[in-house]
């Protein structure tokens, strides 16, 4: 094939150097026997956390037990200068497939679809991902945890399956295809291709140990089936990723340990840091600062009510981190067992820094802090006021506040989302007795995600075929860093980086790199950049844009032709009324569906598009009979939704509003054949009227209410039952899951008008009035 007629996705294919140094030729198979791993290839385990920042592992200057994590950094390499990309869905698209996250398709989380060629949010058939690469070296691959690389319009059961985790490389998957879930109560897991239905969550039910549970069982059936095979384990947690939840037992080691505040335990961090020689000693710890550039109160500052309840948000992640290593504890303990764990290859690391989401003061209700559209009046409530004790729980949606967002990510500046060091700069620990330095050594040369495919079959002295099912794939853009790994004295093997999101920029090279921290709607321009010697500098204190404007200068050019080389543009902010446009397809989910008792439950996505920002009726046709009960609808679960359901002889419409629920009493029920209507009429800024109608007659009515936005409701929408996380959680603890004990025949979901503020409206308006002047 001449050079010319390589497609345009495919160039740079032609005599691409495989990570070994030897050259892929367009005429090679997908492998044949004879090239597949030999039986003593290393296994590969990839642990991957969610939002996790830079400090909160003990081999990187945390409190929180880690003795798992400490073991493997002792007994391998700490990577202290690694990066990653501002949110989680690009950088699992970067370490997965080695791209730059905008060539993958992933601009950004796969929640939006606004068209353009850097937000595909799908990988497409000309990237190949390593589990792909590795089965077809003759490994057995696995996944187990956050997925999120697949969009959210093809999240339910009639959806095309092809980017879902068995089409993209692996021969068992068992998690959750969404953003994040609820630890007690997930709102969907799948198995392989199949959504699993549970009637109830078991007693004592915790998310991470049910991963856990799923991955050491494919590890021991592939070793009763096959003792020479090697495998790969990508094992990807929901957590850090609100909402936060942990088990009392790990909470309780935690009791009283941030009672001395953020500003004491980001100082200890630091210290540690220093003494452990992952900053260089004279670092200076910067300012604390909130996302936005607020300031952080000094915790002597909040009286001791706040104190208590700010303590007790970081109990439950610290908590929730001790059982992050107690999970990658069970793993290690297992290939111990089996002989295998001195040449396993593991890798730990986070997709993005420390998190701001919970805002300045935590919240109790994570979806209300979601509720980001344009227009939310000044006073929708962002924390529900649970009680206190309920944090942490599962009837409690919670996040932690800035401040201790902040000490995560210690030593550093900023959040997940921005481009500073604290959303990308995050720790690295890879563990490999047999063929890695044992001697828990450091290294301080700057890497990106991009590069860890490369390096991990380049250490399994593997090649990347450079094709995917026989066709050209687009060529990685990682560099491997074995050499790095190997010695401590070798340079960097990846010299410069774009980054962006969401129109935050940000441009490595060479020990400098510039910043842009966009305030979206506001235009980009060059002001917006600053310039930091981040070699001498790294936790970007000391902005040098005035004093060397040519290095700027020189780095803010090389962003955009990176951009422009990597399909950045256009960038979004999500100011503009066309980053919420969809799909043309996605109109089949506006129309109405009736849903029939014993269907499963309908997925979270598909459901929203039956009722949010807009009018929508519900028509339940029911019989009911003396001593009948249960729910007949649900929708949602502790962080937000509704229900109808019977009990004691009456009809009641229960509403969640964020975490504070409703209870509406709209009278007896007669024996006999009922049509049940319940009628949802949107309001100006944001609120909602709901209107119950028995037999044609208003039995009930809840005025005024918050609307149900953001994610809310995050579980979708069940008929006769309410499995999962329960709405009325009182119904929960006297009947779990309350299926209906009568003869209900169907539901049915007619949507209506959408209000005049949602912004999908708008885009299809803005839409409409472009092709008008076309």
């Amino acid at each position: 094939m001449s050079k010319q007629n390589i497609p345009p996705y495919a160039r740079g294919y032609e005599g691409f150097k495989g990570t070994v140094g030897r050259t892929v030729e367009q005429s090679d198979p997908w492998w044949p026997e004879e090239k597949r791993a030999p039986g003593n290839s290393p296994n590969i385990v990839l642990v991957l956390l969610d939002d996790m920042g830079y400090s909160d592992i003990g081999p990187f200057g945390s409190e929180i037990a880690t003795p798992t994590l400490d073991r493997l950094a002792q007994r391998g390499v700490r990577l202290t200068n690694y990066h990653t990309t501002p949110v989680c869905s690009p950088a699992r698209a970067a370490v997965l497939t080695g791209l730059n996250p905008h060539r993958a398709g992933y601009a950004s989380v796969a929640n939006s679809d606004p068209g353009y060629p850097g937000f595909r949010l799908e990988l497409g058939e000309d990237v190949a991902t390593l589990p792909e690469v590795l089965r077809g070296h003759g490994y057995a691959t696995y996944a187990v945890g956050k997925w999120h690389l697949t969009r959210d319009a093809l999240l339910n059961a009639a959806a095309d399956k092809s980017s879902w985790p068995i089409q993209r490389g692996f021969d068992q998957y068992y998690g959750a295809l969404e953003a994040f879930n609820s630890f007690f109560h997930p709102n969907q897991i799948v198995q392989d291709n199949t959504i699993v239905q549970r009637e109830s969550t078991p007693e004592g039910y915790y998310l991470t140990d049910d991963y856990t549970g799923h991955a050491l069982e494919f590890i021991k059936g592939l070793r009763a089936s096959d003792s020479r095979k090697p495998f790969f384990l990508y094992f990807a947690h929901t957590a850090m990723h609100g909402p936060l939840g942990a088990k009392e037992s790990d909470i309780d080691k935690y009791r009283g340990t941030y009672d001395v505040g953020w500003d004491a335990i980001r100082q200890q961090r630091y210290h540690r840091q220093v003494q452990a020689g992952i900053i260089p000693a004279g670092t200076p710890l910067p300012e604390a600062v909130g996302k936005l550039g607020r300031e952080i109160p000094s915790w002597e500052s909040l009286d001791e009510d706040t104190r208590f309840i700010y303590a007790k948000y970081m109990e439950v992640y610290a908590a929730m981190v001790d059982n992050v290593d107690q999970s990658l504890g069970r793993i290690v303990d297992l290939l111990e067992e089996l002989g295998e764990l001195d040449n396993t290859i593991i890798v730990f690391t986070s997709d993005n820094g420390g998190t701001a989401e919970g805002g300045p003061e935590g919240t109790r209700s994570y979806f209300s802090r979601f509720a980001n559209l344009p227009g939310i009046p000044g006073d929708f409530e962002r924390d529900t006021p649970l009680n206190p004790e309920l944090i942490g729980g599962p009837r409690a949606m919670s996040h932690y506040p800035e401040g201790w967002g902040n000490v995560s990510n210690t030593p550093f500046r900023f959040y997940k989302g921005q481009t500073y060091a604290g959303g990308i700069r995050v720790p690295l620990i890879i563990s490999w007795p047999r063929g890695l330095p044992t001697d828990g050594s450091i290294r301080r040369q700057y890497q990106y995600v991009t590069d860890l495919t490369p390096t991990l079959l380049e250490l399994a002295g593997l090649k990347h075929p450079g094709t995917r099912h026989n066709l050209p794939a687009k060529s990685i853009d990682g560099a491997s860093f074995a050499t790095v790994l190997h010695n401590p004295e070798a340079p960097s093997t990846h010299t410069e980086q774009y980054s962006e999101w969401g129109g935050n920029r940000g441009f490595y090279r060479d020990g400098w790199k510039v910043v842009a921290n966009h305030e979206p709607g506001t235009p980009y321009d060059d002001g917006e950049w600053e310039l930091y010697h981040v070699e001498q500098d790294p936790n970007e204190i000391n902005n040098l844009a005035c004093r060397y404007p040519e290095k700027l200068r020189e780095l803010a050019d090389a962003w955009e032709r990176a951009a422009w080389e990597n399909t950045v543009f256009p960038l979004d902010d999500r100011s503009n009324p066309h980053s919420y446009r969809r799909r043309a397809a996605e109109a089949e989910f506006d129309k109405p569906v009736t849903i029939l008792p014993g269907t499963p439950k309908l997925e979270r996505y598909r459901s929203s598009k039956l009722t949010k920002l807009r009018a929508f009726r519900v028509y339940i046709d029911v019989e009911y009979d003396d001593g009948n009960e249960g729910i007949l609808l649900s929708h949602g679960d502790q962080g937000g939704g509704y229900a109808l359901y019977i009990k004691e002889g009456k009809l009641w419409f229960a509403f969640n509003e964020y975490g504070r629920l409703h209870d509406v009493d709209c009278g007896s029920i007669p024996i006999g054949h009922h049509d049940i209507v319940l009628n949802t009429i949107p309001l100006p800024n944001f609120r909602a009227t709901h209107k119950v109608y028995l037999d044609g007659r208003q039995a009930g009515a809840l005025d005024e209410v918050w609307a149900l936005i953001g994610f809310a409701p995050f579980s979708g929408i069940d008929v006769g039952v309410n499995r999962g996380g329960p709405v009325h959680w009182g119904l929960y603890e006297q009947h779990g899951s309350y299926r209906y004990t009568g003869k209900l025949h169907s539901v049915r979901y007619v949507p209506g008008p959408r209000t005049d503020y949602d912004p999908e409206l708008i885009a299809e308006l803005e839409r409409d009035v472009e092709a008008a002047g076309d």
